[in-house]
This record gives C-alpha cells, sequence and structure tokens, in this order.
C-alpha cells in the first residue's frame, strides 16, 4: 500500500506534529482601555500642564484642513477628526498652567491603557542631533545624507486589507514585480552614489548613524549657518537594534546597553564598526525642511514641530496622533552620576519610530543638542500611562 500511495508517506510527519503537544503562541498586542478619574493619574495636581497644551495646540493646526467625518489615525480609539473638532476650538488662545488644568478636566476622559492584561510598558528617549556639514564632498566631509530615491516605492498595506492598517512595505519594481531596497551595507557600498541624491556630506561616520535612528537632525554648516533635515522615507528593511547584537557578542552587558555605550564601543573598534552598524539593514532617507518650517523645532510624523519634554512617539495602530498620554514612569538625570528621577507628565502623541511597536510603548522627545541626548540616549525605562480621550467618545471595542 505505501508504495501504491507514497503521499502517505509525506502525511506521517504532518499528522505527528498535529497530534504533539503545541507551544503556546504568545497573545498578541490588544489595546485595552479602562475609563479612571484624573485624581488616579500619578502626579497629576504637581505638573504644569501649560506646555502640553502648547504641544496640543500645535496638533490641532494639523487637523484644521481636514474633513470632520476623516478618522483621526489609523487607530481606532481616536474616533473622527469631527469628535476633536469642538476640543481644539476650546484650545485655541488658551495659554497657562490654570487655564489648561481646567481645560483637560473640562473635555478628556482619561483611561489606563494596557497591552491585554499588562498595564507597564517600555519607554525610551530621542532627540534632536547636531550634526558638521558640507553641501560638496571633499576633506573630512565625507559621508553622504541621502534623499528619497526616485524608484522607491512605498507601499501601505491598510489600503488593500485593513487588518493591516498601520503597516507598510518599500522596495523598488523590477519586471513588474516589487522587491526588496538595497540594504543598509549595499547603499554604503555605493549602491546609490552617481544618482544626485547627496542632501549633503558630514564629517563622521557614526554621527550619521546615529540620525538615522533620531530620524531629523540639525545640520552645522561652517559659515555658521544651520538648516533642519527631516524623515523623508526608508528602505523598508526591519529595524534592528545593534545594542543587542553587541550583548549577544559578549561586548556590552544588558545593563549598560545605551546610545552613548554603543557609541564608545563602535569608536573604539573601527574595524568592526561598520559591520555591526551594517547588521541594521534600515536605511532612512532625509529631506530638507523648507525656510521657517523648522523654526520651531524638528517635525514629527503629524507634521508638526515637536515640543521638547511634551512630544511622544507611539505606534500609531493602537494610539491616534494628537492624543493627550499621561505618562507614568523614571527617567535619567541629566547627571549619569544621579539616580533617576520621577517622570510624570502630560505628552501628546505626535511622532513614530521604527523601533515603537505595540499599545503601551513610546519614545519621549527631549529636544535638540548634546544635553537633550544625554538624557534620551541612556532612557530604558519600565512605565505605564493613560490616554486622555474626548468625552463622549465611543471607546466600547476596547474596554475590557
Amino acid at each position: 500500500m505505501l508504495r501504491r500511495w507514497p503521499w502517505v508517506l509525506a502525511l506521517v510527519p504532518i499528522l505527528m506534529q498535529a497530534c504533539a503537544p503545541q507551544p503556546e503562541q504568545p497573545e498578541s498586542d490588544r489595546l485595552v482601555l479602562r475609563p479612571v478619574s484624573f485624581h488616579d493619574l500619578p502626579g497629576w495636581e504637581a505638573d504644569d500642564l501649560g506646555a502640553a497644551l502648547q504641544a496640543l495646540q500645535r496638533s490641532c493646526a494639523a487637523l484644521e484642513e481636514r474633513a470632520d467625518d476623516e478618522p483621526l489615525d489609523i487607530a481606532a480609539p481616536g474616533g473622527r477628526v469631527g469628535d476633536w473638532r469642538a476640543i481644539c476650538t476650546a484650545a485655541a488662545g488658551l495659554e497657562g498652567e490654570a487655564q489648561a488644568r481646567s481645560f483637560f478636566e473640562a473635555h478628556f476622559t482619561p483611561y489606563e491603557a494596557s497591552n491585554g492584561t499588562e498595564a507597564e510598558g517600555f519607554f525610551t528617549g530621542y532627540f534632536e542631533p547636531e550634526l558638521r556639514g558640507a553641501t560638496q564632498a571633499g576633506g573630512r566631509y565625507a559621508v553622504p545624507l541621502y534623499g528619497r530615491p526616485h524608484d522607491l516605492v512605498t507601499v501601505d498595506l491598510g489600503l488593500f486589507r485593513p487588518d493591516l492598517a498601520g503597516d507598510r512595505l518599500a522596495g523598488r519594481v523590477a519586471d513588474g514585480a516589487l522587491e526588496p531596497y538595497a540594504t543598509r551595507a549595499e547603499i554604503d557600498g555605493g549602491a546609490l552614489a552617481a544618482q544626485g541624491l547627496e542632501l549633503v556630506w558630514v564629517d563622521d561616520p557614526l554621527d550619521a548613524f546615529f540620525l538615522h535612528i533620531q530620524g531629523s537632525g540639525r545640520i552645522a554648516f561652517e559659515d555658521g549657518t544651520t538648516r533642519r533635515l527631516a524623515y523623508a522615507a526608508t528602505n523598508g528593511h526591519n529595524y534592528v537594534a545593534i545594542g543587542r547584537r553587541l550583548v549577544d557578542l559578549g561586548a556590552l552587558s544588558r545593563e549598560d546597553v545605551s546610545m552613548q555605550t554603543i557609541r564608545d564601543w563602535l569608536a573604539a573598534n573601527p574595524e568592526r564598526a561598520s559591520e555591526v552598524m551594517q547588521e541594521n539593514a534600515s536605511y532612512v532617507f532625509f529631506r530638507w525642511l523648507e525656510d521657517g518650517q523648522g523654526a520651531d523645532g524638528p517635525v514629527g510624523t503629524q507634521g508638526v514641530p515637536l515640543t521638547a519634554g511634551r512630544s511622544l512617539a507611539v505606534d500609531r495602530r493602537f494610539v491616534p496622533m494628537t492624543a493627550p498620554i499621561w505618562l507614568a514612569g523614571t527617567a535619567p538625570d541629566r547627571d549619569p552620576a544621579k539616580e533617576d528621577r520621577p517622570l510624570r507628565r502630560l505628552m501628546v502623541a505626535q511622532d513614530t519610530g521604527g523601533a515603537i511597536r505595540g499599545p503601551v510603548r513610546g519614545d519621549v522627545f527631549w529636544g535638540t543638542g548634546v544635553e537633550a541626548g544625554a538624557v534620551a540616549g541612556r532612557m530604558k525605562h519600565a512605565g505605564r500611562y493613560w490616554l486622555l480621550l474626548p468625552r463622549g467618545l465611543d471607546v466600547s471595542a476596547h474596554l475590557d
């Protein structure tokens, strides 16, 4: 029989696997909301809400030209733009702590956010670095920063399947099919050379690498002028944290990993630095901000200037742009010799990041320059947050 039906043999391992006990699958990410009162927010009474109000006013400006029936963002809890119209109207012209407190408490309901049953999440920091650059290659200026390639195709998968909203692919078309774009190693090796994509040349490959991680930055030229670069696109490859790779190699301990220690290792091991950096195949392309557009700070995903200490990068699949978020956790002190300090403040979802994935995951924008980088680079802390959503908004789909 087995000679006559050889396909039976092929089925045997499949049937055996089906009968064997299967490993437990991790629960999928799921945003769960629980309504609370403002008195339940740890430290609510002590924060200066005026700074968060200014950040929210910037987000409201991004909604002005949008239709009321348009979804606020990918994340369902945000409702529609029209649900925020009265809030934005009420916020206009307000300033100061007293007015801000009355405004938030009158117009929002706070919700404790959890990933399934887990309320604690992970929070990191980012900043706007300043690099030295020149418009032409030469001398110490040998590292290019590229604009978006002409053949790069970005696909919003949510346009094809609603359950993939927030997921994107990037690549290039060859013979009528989409194929992966060049990796970091291939681009470093010259894959984009001689295409006229160079926006600026900088003097340090490590600075350029960390600019890719931060997603935006400021370029200082020798004549004393500065210009801001903003994120334009990515090559579509998954982001890989090289700190984790250095831990696997035994170069760093898990407890010691930070932007500063990673950079120190790369600088001390130039013969291996390129190889390690290229393990992060993800590559970011930039664009110049127009004159005046970056006057108030770097621009995030929502298209508005970020506010130091008040703008938060989130996963848009779960948290909508514009949503105020009460964050409670800890953050590094500016002085590395000092203990971590409490971080309890109101922030606004205004940005995203390739490594920011999950319902309770955030990246705090700390500002521009070395001091901001000293905090951002060492932040890898547990914390919790509460979403502030318009009173009366239907969030029943997310209630446990």
